[in-house]
Formats: C-alpha cells, structure tokens, sequence
C-alpha cells in the first residue's frame, strides 16, 4: 500500500519535531551533527587511556591530574582557533579546511598512541595533539550552530544547543559499554588503532557543510588585517561589559575547586577491583543519564531562572557528593548496598543533575556573542571555564600528592572527598553575577546558543568537565 502525501508530510514533521528538535535536517544540519556525534564516539578509547596512563605507563593519580593539566592546554587557548578561523581563511574558506585538518590531527595522534608511545613524555604529547583536534573541530561547529542559532524564535531558544549535546550524548552512548567491554578482549593499544578512524569521518563531514568562499587571495591580506583588528576592537568593547564578564567570573569560580577525579579512577580499579567491563556499563548509566538530562532541561527548565537552577544543583550536589564517604570507608557494604550498585545509583543521580546545571551555562555564553565574532568570542568565554578545570585538577592533584594518595594507599581519600564537596559550595555567594531572568534582557533573542561539552572531548577520562558531575567518583569511574 502506497503512502499518502499526507502520510508521509506528518512522519516527516514529526521527525523533525521529535527527533531534531524542531530543526530542519539538511545536509548541512546532519554534517555538524556528526561532528559532535563523533566527539562522543571517540568515548571508545577512554577507559583505555585511562588504563594505558594507570597500567602500562605507571603513573600515580596525582600524575594523571598534572597530565591532562598540561593536555587541555589547546582547550584553553581555543579562542585562538576561532580567531583564524575567523579572520584568515584557508583556500578563501573559513570552515571547511579546519574541519579537514582537525581530522587528520585526530587520526594520528591515536596511531601514535597504538604504535610508538612509550613514556609518560610521549603520551602527553599524543594526548596533547588529540585534544588540539577536537578543540578545533569544536570550534569550527560551534561558529556554525552560532550563526544558524541566530534564526531561532524566542519559543525555539536552546533547541538547537540541545540537539548538539544530544547528538554527542548519543554518541557516547553508543560506545560507553564497548569500552570497557573491549578492553576484556583486546589490548589498550588495539583500541588506541580503532579509534584513530573516528577523526576522519570528521575531514569527510566538512565537506558537506555550505560555505560560500571569501574574498579572493590577491585581497585576502589586507582584509584579514582588517578583520582580524575588527575582531579585536569587538571583543574588547564585549568583555568589558558586565553582562559578560561576571557570568564568566562566576562560571570560573564554579569550576575552579579541586577535584579527585583521578584518585577515584584509581581507588574503584585498585580498591575495589571493578574491571573494565563494568566501568562500561558505568559509562553507559552515565551516557543515558546525560540524554534524560538534556530531555529534562529542554522539557520544564529552559526558562527557569540561572541563579535558581545554579543554587539548587550545586547545594544538592555537594549534599549527594557526601555520600561517597560511604563508599571510601566501605559503609555502604554495612548497610547491604554493594560497591557497584552504589556506584550505578549515584552516578545516574549526579549525571542528571550535573547536565541541568551545566545547560544554562551554554545558552547565556551564546547569547553573549555578537556578530562577526562569533567562533571567537563563544571560545574565548569557554576557554575561562577551560582554564578554571585546569586549575581544578592541577589543585585536586595537589591535595592527592599532600594527602599521600597512590596508587594503593587510600587512607586519607574521605579527606578529599569532603575538601572537594565542600568546596563546591564556594560559587553560592556570587550567585548574583548571573542574570535574574533565563536570558539577559539586552541581549537579541537570535543570539542563542550553541553546544560546548566544556574542557575535554569524551576519551579524556580524568580530565572532565566538574560541571557535569560535581562530586568526585562518577567521572572518574566511568
């Protein structure tokens, strides 16, 4: 029986409405898409770095800390990235080149991990060049869904911003329990090589984006000069704004508190034995937690104020990140809950609550970006919450070293749940530099948002973003 027209207009409206949020799936639309849904994917290899830096390298968790410290550096100086790609175009074209480029860095920094890494130098290095290619390619997407943002109605805001996230949430899905469940079969090195062709479908996806070329070569100096000053003219005249520079500040201060991440990973492997296999499934709990909090946000919470969901996923986060004391002293065992599902509920809970408290965050950093410069000012603005996780993990490494935290002493280990939790609670008496309302009332409503996953793409495994899990273990374990 053949379909009606009708019948097939209404699938299609409702794939549209249910599937992309309303957006209209062009080419160009599922090519970004597959940008962010490749930087979930390539979630495949984190339990395998993680494993790599613990296992075959030796590395303590307090080295792992001050290591992908040193790694997010390309992270912090993303607005650099946007800047060229903002002002000195490649081949006359801003975008596409980038894209390609960022691909290829990708793909041999994971070569090089599987074949000639064999000192903690080397790695950061490899690490250090997969993290310059996502910073990059995020960049590049991120001007993208910047500029087509700008179309969106007020009832549309944050749609678009969803839909990237989501994407790369699904991503990670997809992969979360293979990565762990690979590792149960193969070598961290033989996964280091799968991975290494995920980056390339990235320099593909570039070619389907529409981009119209830029002036031509013979003036392309002069104008790129010209740009290049505009642009900074521009961002000056942005960041001293208050609008922008005291969300920002409060964003940092959020961030900015020591975290023990890698002494966790180290604590549930060496402690408490969990194998790869189930770090996957926890990987997993955590990939679907991430998508239901998406949902969630988009659903009830898109125009509830920021300082409220601010104040209450941060207090609630602090209060729930206390209760892996009992996992560090082995209570939980004392009150008939088992190690793993301790471990499963909690990091559902928190996942949740860390994704409706970081959304907010991209709407207002995208809205705050005015024409021109949008790559630019969108990454400089993220690059401070980059910058504030570095501090956290270069201050959580600290505490580990100072604490005696190793490889298998966890002795003092609640001593760094606690400093961690409570100092979570330092961002409440800032509420105040955020906007009363869901968006700054002097600012256009096209100015809406787009996605950005924060500090690290999804294979850094100690090195995540806090606000999307602002007690210690749940990242760390996945």
């Amino acid at each position: 029986m053949l379909i009606s027209s009708s019948g097939l207009s209404k699938v299609k409206d409702s794939v549209k409405e249910k599937i992309f949020f309303g957006q209209q799936p062009s080419t160009e639309l599922i090519a970004i898409l597959t940008v962010y849904f490749v930087q979930g994917i390539l979630g495949l290899a984190r339990l395998a770095v993680s494993f790599f830096l613990k296992d075959e390298l030796g590395l303590s968790p307090a080295n792992v800390s001050a290591l992908f410290g040193i790694v997010a550096l390309p992270w912090i100086i993303k607005p650099l990235f946007g800047f060229l790609s903002d002002g000195l175009p490649i081949f006359g074209y801003r975008r596409r080149p980038y894209l390609v480029l960022s691909g290829i860095i990708g793909t041999v920094s994971w070569i090089a991990l599987a074949t000639v890494v064999h000192s903690p130098i080397a790695a950061t290095c490899a690490i250090a060049l997969g993290s310059l290619s996502v910073a990059i390619s995020d960049v590049i997407v991120d001007s993208l869904v910047v500029e087509r943002a700008r179309v969106e109605s007020q009832a549309e805001a944050g749609s678009l911003q969803a839909l990237c996230w989501g994407t790369t949430a699904v991503g990670s899905l997809i992969t979360a329990y293979f990565s762990g469940l690979l590792l149960e079969h193969f070598t961290t090195r033989t996964v280091f090589g799968i991975t290494a062709l995920f980056p390339l479908i990235v320099s593909a996806a570039a070619w389907f984006i529409s981009e119209v070329p830029v002036q031509k070569v013979t003036e392309s100096v002069n104008h790129n000069w010209l740009t290049v000053k505009d642009q900074i003219k521009q961002l000056r005249q942005a960041i001293s704004q208050k609008s922008i520079c005291l969300p920002t500040a409060f964003v940092f201060i959020w961030q900015a508190t020591p975290t023990a991440d890698a002494a966790f990973f180290f604590f549930t492997t060496n402690e408490l034995g969990f194998p790869p296999e189930f770090l996957g499934r926890v990987r997993l709990v955590t990939s679907i937690a991430s998508i239901v909090g998406i949902w969630i946000f988009q659903r009830f919470l898109k125009t509830v104020p920021f300082r409220v969901i601010f104040g209450w996923s941060t207090l609630l986060s602090a209060v729930l990140g206390m209760t892996m004391l009992l996992l560090v002293t082995h209570a939980n065992r004392n009150l008939g809950i088992g190690d793993r599902w301790f471990s499963l509920g909690d990091s559902l809970v928190l996942t949740v609550m860390g994704q409706i408290a970081y959304m907010p965050v991209l709407v207002l950093a995208a809205r705050l970006c005015p024409p021109g410069v949008e790559a630019t000012l969108f990454a400089l603005l993220m690059s401070v919450s980059n910058l504030a996780s570095m501090v956290s993990y270069q201050l959580g490494a600290g505490l580990m070293h100072l604490l005696g935290i190793a490889q298998n002493n966890f002795d003092n280990l609640w001593i760094l749940v606690i400093i961690a939790n409570l100092s979570t609670l330092l961002p409440l008496p800032f509420l105040n530099w955020l906007p009363d309302k869901e968006a700054s009332p002097a600012l256009p409503s096209e100015a809406i948002s787009t996605h950005q996953k924060g500090i690290i793409p999804e294979w850094m495994p100690e090195f995540v973003p806090k606000d999307l899990m602002k007690e210690p273990v749940n990242e760390s374990i996945d």
